[in-house]
Parts: structure tokens; sequence; C-alpha cells
């Protein structure tokens, strides 16, 4: 999809209070698609160990399973900006809730593990898009003077998300009497799990039919005067269309596409700050953020703790990822990016250790000492809570503002690429590696996380408060 960026706004105004609340409704409707992402990236977390034992596999093919909805997702977030540029960004988001409604009913009724598989990777491909068009449209629509906390939504509906898949799990768990094969509906209680994804699903097709297509898009298929309607719509009717449309027309007029060209050059085949991008990218997933996610209730059921209150942590663990992005969104242009980041590191670290530490004890009676069971589960809250007020958003911040405006779509894909390469690694390689020793699997991510701090104090600069022009 091409940037949103556009030439000075002199005809644009800051949005009347009067449509001010359509707006919103605009917004919140579109990041449907990024709590669709959060909720079906992390439901699988319910219904892990029922797989494992319904089909009888082992850790690597689990694994396999899990991860491979990642496999979708490069390819949804690789295909959803030209899908999006040909037929718009409203039918973009129709199609990506169509495929979430398929995976859903297709992973609650699965015939075998090999069209489970096929089903994550359609909900994958839906996870994919959504994670590209929801930030794009809501930036193409969004008054300038409220593009910045608009375009927030996208990030608050993810978390949100996966919070929201944490609880129904646990409610669910806890109908079918704690147990994951447990009936329910005529069902599984983990089929249920994964089929009430429907429920959300709908509901984002529904609201993509009562939110206007992107102005940006009418002017691209020549749609003027249907631009200047919505424009009117969402910055009131007292903007002067005729100059945000001559601001628009002339900004996709002057951008460059960048290709993969661009990035060519330097010691190491790509330039400098791609390396950069791609180094943000791997050790915000190499620090096993994802762990928490799609294999926490596995992970407390191996030491010990039962089902129902592994289920229950998930969802403590979500409403803290919450906190943690809403601190986030609260500092990162009053703190800056780069301490904010180097605060998440140092907390990381502590976290993922004490974990590592915790995890190295011998069971006694299949768990885990009083003790180190306490330290452990502290530990992972105050690890997803530092990834999330740090690394969780900067990231993104950073990868939105450091790249030259030459390269900087092009240098977005490839950082992108990137962090759905080391999710897919760290997801894939969890169960395995937990086999061999649990404890030295975070001592691996505290390793990880301990790298960042030096990598970002010598790499890294700060992008707060400059504009993007001046990132060369």
């Amino acid at each position: 999809m091409t940037s949103t960026a556009q030439a000075p706004q002199s005809g644009a105004r800051t949005a009347p209070p009067e449509h001010l609340g359509h707006v919103i409704f605009i917004a919140a409707a579109a990041a449907m698609g990024g709590f669709l992402f959060g909720y079906d990236s992390s439901v699988i977390n319910g219904a892990v160990e029922a797989i494992r034992t319904k089909y009888d596999i082992g850790s690597a093919a689990l694994a396999q399973v899990i991860a491979i909805a990642l496999i979708g997702c490069a390819v949804g977030a690789a295909t959803a900006g030209r899908i999006a540029d040909r037929i718009g960004r409203i039918r973009c988001m129709q199609i990506a809730a169509v495929l979430f409604t398929i995976s859903a009913v297709g992973s609650a009724l699965p015939f075998a593990l090999w069209d489970l598989a096929l089903w994550r990777v359609v909900g994958g491909f839906a996870i994919g898009m959504a994670s590209v068009i929801g930030p794009a449209y809501i930036a193409e629509v969004a008054p300038p003077a409220y593009r910045g906390r608009l375009g927030s939504f996208q990030q608050a509906a993810i978390v949100v998300g996966i919070a929201v898949s944490q609880l129904v799990n646990w409610g669910l768990l806890n109908a079918a009497g704690g147990k994951q094969r447990g009936h329910l509906m005529g069902l599984e209680a983990w089929q249920v799990m994964l089929g009430v994804m429907v429920i959300p699903a709908v509901l984002y097709g529904l609201l993509s039919f009562a939110i206007p297509e992107s102005p940006r898009f009418l002017l691209s298929v020549g749609k003027r005067d249907r631009a200047k309607e919505i424009l009117a719509e969402v910055e009131g009717t007292g903007t002067d269309l005729d100059a945000r449309v001559a601001e628009i027309e002339h900004a996709m007029q002057s951008e460059h596409k960048s290709t993969f060209k661009d990035l060519l050059g330097g010691g190491f085949f790509f330039k400098p700050i791609v390396w950069i991008g791609i180094g943000l990218s791997v050790f915000q997933q190499f620090v096993g953020i994802n762990v928490a996610f799609y294999y926490s209730s596995t992970l407390w059921q191996s030491v010990g703790v039962d089902p129902t209150d592994s289920f229950f942590y998930s969802f403590t663990t979500s409403i803290i990822n919450i906190i943690g992005t809403v601190i986030a969104m609260i500092f990162v242009d009053r703190v800056g990016r780069k301490p904010l980041a180097l605060i998440g590191s140092v907390g990381m670290v502590v976290g993922l250790a004490l974990e590592a530490w915790a995890f190295s004890s011998h069971l006694v009676d299949g768990r885990l000492p009083s003790t180190q069971g306490w330290v452990a589960l502290i530990a992972a809250h105050v690890f997803v809570l530092f990834f999330a007020l740090s690394w969780g958003v900067v990231v993104w911040v950073f990868l939105g503002e450091m790249f030259p405006n030459k390269i900087r779509a092009a240098a977005l894909g490839v950082a992108a690429s990137a962090q759905w390469i080391a999710n897919w690694a760290i997801t894939a390689s969890f169960p395995s590696l937990a086999d061999w020793n649990l404890s030295g699997t975070y001592v691996i991510y505290t390793v990880c996380a301990a790298l960042s701090i030096p990598f970002v104090l010598k790499f890294v600069k700060e992008t707060k408060g400059k504009s993007l022009e001046e990132m060369g």
C-alpha cells in the first residue's frame, strides 16, 4: 500500500465536536481487525494441550501446528497492500472478515490434524491483512489533528483481543469442568474456544459496511466527488475540500515508491539503517514474548499448575499486557523511544532471569516448590509488563520513523518480514526447547534481552521530536 504521508495540510482543520464521535466510531470499527489479530493470535493458547492429546503428537509436530499460522501472517501482510490498492480498503477488510470466519469454523470442526493446520494458515492470512489494512485505513481517514490518537486504536485493540481470548478460554474451561477436552455444546471445549471467534469476525464484517471508503483510495480511482463527501464527513463541512483533495493528490503524485533495490548498500548487503530495523524486530521476538501468549497455559501446567488456574494466569498476564501498552502510549512521546526501550530491556532481563532460576528447581510431586512457583508467576507478569511498556510499542514507532523517506516503505516491509520470521522461530522451537530444558530456554531469552541493551545504546538513534524528513 502506498505511503499515507501527505503534503502540508493547509486545507485541513481540527474535526469539530459534532463529527468527532463519528470519526471515533470509524476508527474503532477499523480497529476490530486489530482485535481479531490479537484474539486469533492467542486463542490457540487454550487448545495446545488438547491438540497434543487428541492427535497424539510430539512437541515438534505440535509446534508446527501452532506456528504455521505465522506463514499465513507473512503472506497476508505482504499482499494486503496490493489488494487494498486494487479493490479498496473496505473490500480488503471484508475479505479478512470472511477469512477469520472460515478459519474459526474450520478450526472448531477439523477432520484431522492436517486441516486444522490449514485453517490456522487461513486465519494467519487474515491476521496479516488486518495488521496492514487497519493502521493504513485509520491514517487515511482520520483528521490530521487526531491521527496519532486514533492510530493508537489498532494497538489497543490487539492487546484487548488477546485479553478477551484468554478470558473466554478460562470461562469455557470452567464450563467444561476444568477439562480442555471436556464436552461443551456438543464439541470438546478446545473446539468451542477456537470457534467462538466467529462472533467478532462476523461483527467486523458487518461494521465494514457501516464505514466509508478511504478518500485516498477514492481519489486514486477517480472518484473525486465521493472523496470530498467523505472528507466533509470526517473533517467537517468547514474544511476547504478542494484544498484537501489537492494536497492528497499532490502527495500521491510525489511519493517515491521504494523497491528492494533501494535498500542495498554498505558492507553487508543491506544499508546499515535497514539492519538496525531488522535487529529491532528480531530482538523484539527473541526475548520470547509470544511464548507468553501462545504457550502460557501449557507452560504453567508443565510445572504442576492446575489447568483452570493456568488459564486464569494467562488472562491476568494479558491484563498486564494492556496496562503496559497504555503506559507506553502515555510516555513514548514524553520520555522518548530509546529510554523506554532501555528501561524495558532491563526489566525484561530481571523478569526472565527470575523465571529461569525458578524453572531450574526440581519438581516436587509434579509441582514447583512454593517459593519458586510464586517467583515464576510474579516474574512472568513482570516480564510481560516491561515488554508491553517498551518494546511492544516502541519497536513499531521506531520502524515507522527511523528510515529515510526514499526507502521507508520497502525497509519497513523487510523489517516486518524479519519480525514474522523471528516470531515463527520462537514459536516453533519452544515446545522442543522446553522438553530439553525449560530453565535453559529462559536463559536463552534472558541473554537476548540483555544483548538488546548494548544494541540500542550503540546503534539506535532517538527519533522523538524529529520530522520524518529529518530522517534523511
